[in-house]
């Protein structure tokens, strides 16, 4: 009688129960253990100590990246994979000469793998009560981080000391896994990643005019003219952006296009000609009246966001410096 219901139920009843029967040549099950084991409430649930290696593999698209991240060697992560991929019965991956393409089928299972980690390690964290340690991975856009962010760190560490925090400048798209970051802060002009868990709105983005004093006074009520112009590489649109929104011209006397809005505010600082600056980015330079903005500031229509790969309900440093994050900004939002 055959008590076998899968290719992997039989597997591990020929793994782990069975005996040679010397007289007769022939292999015997124990029915007992075999009936268990048929009725797992997983019957295709693959080797566990394969997932790990398996998980970072597909998210690394390399064994040997896979190896350093676990501490161990390239081989043994080889074969787990080889294990993993007998116990389906599939290629989980496409191999070439000096590349390792996960396929369709091993992207599926990854991504539900590490939905399952993260649950488990969530679980652990809140039931063992322990805080998470070490630095979070803020990435920030590069000119809100230096204009915006680094000067208020010092208020940060007064009063949220226990959270580190390392910047990493970077803007667009976001990829925590492939960049190893914890958290965003990204403006909401483009689709945001299915694997941010957590998203806080911080403040809405508007735009104006922004120049020396002195360069204000030449300037009339019905617009920009007659000066120069200043363009950011990132944000190419956002002179026409502000006349579609006001209804009011800019007629340069000449134009001059940089990399950065960092780059932009620092040539209007200096006198160079207008630019077109985000309220946030310049708001400092207003206060100590290195720059003015004649035609004050408009809503863009978009918002900057606080991305997280972990959600504050899991981790009490994102709590923290999400709520730290939602006080200062509130500021920007109260600004008239």
């Amino acid at each position: 009688m055959s008590c076998l219901t899968s290719p992997s139920a039989a597997l591990r009843c020929d793994q782990i129960n069975s005996r040679s029967d010397e007289r007769a040549g022939q292999t015997i099950h124990s029915h007992k253990t075999c009936e268990y084991n048929s009725r797992m409430r997983w019957p295709d649930l693959p080797p566990l100590n394969t997932l790990l290696p398996f998980e970072a593999t597909v998210r690394h698209a390399s064994m040997t990246a896979a190896a350093q991240e676990l501490h161990v060697t390239h081989g043994a992560v080889s074969r787990q994979v080889q294990n993993l991929e007998r116990s389906l019965g599939i290629s989980l991956f496409e191999r070439q000469t000096r590349a390792l393409r996960p396929t369709p089928q091993a992207r599926q299972l990854a991504a539900v793998v590490r939905d399952a980690l993260d649950q488990i390690d969530a679980a652990a964290r809140q039931i063992s009560h322990r805080t998470p340690a070490g630095p979070l991975t803020l990435s920030c856009e590069p000119t809100l981080l230096m204009r915006w962010l680094i000067p208020r760190l010092p208020d940060l560490a007064v009063n949220v000391p226990d959270v580190a925090v390392h910047l990493s400048a970077g803007g667009g798209p976001v990829f925590f896994e492939r960049d190893d970051i914890d958290l965003a802060i990204r403006r909401d002009d483009f689709p945001f990643p299915e694997e941010a868990t957590s998203r806080t709105r911080l403040f809405a983005e508007r735009i104006g005019p922004v120049c020396r004093p002195e360069l204000a006074a030449r300037l009339t009520g019905a617009g920009v003219s007659q000066v120069a112009l200043l363009h950011t590489d990132t944000r190419p649109q956002a002179w026409d952006d502000w006349r579609r929104i006001t209804g009011m011209k800019a007629e340069p006397a000449s134009q001059q296009t940089l990399e950065h809005f960092y780059l932009t505010l620092q040539a209007a600082a200096a006198g160079v000609g207008v630019a077109i600056a985000p309220y946030a980015v310049a708001r400092d330079d207003l206060e100590r009246g290195q720059l003015v903005a004649p035609f004050g500031f408009v809503p863009d229509g978009t918002s900057y966001h606080l991305l997280s790969r972990q959600s504050p309900e899991q981790d009490g440093r994102v709590r923290r410096l999400t709520a730290w994050l939602r006080a200062k900004t509130s500021q920007l939002e109260n600004d008239s």
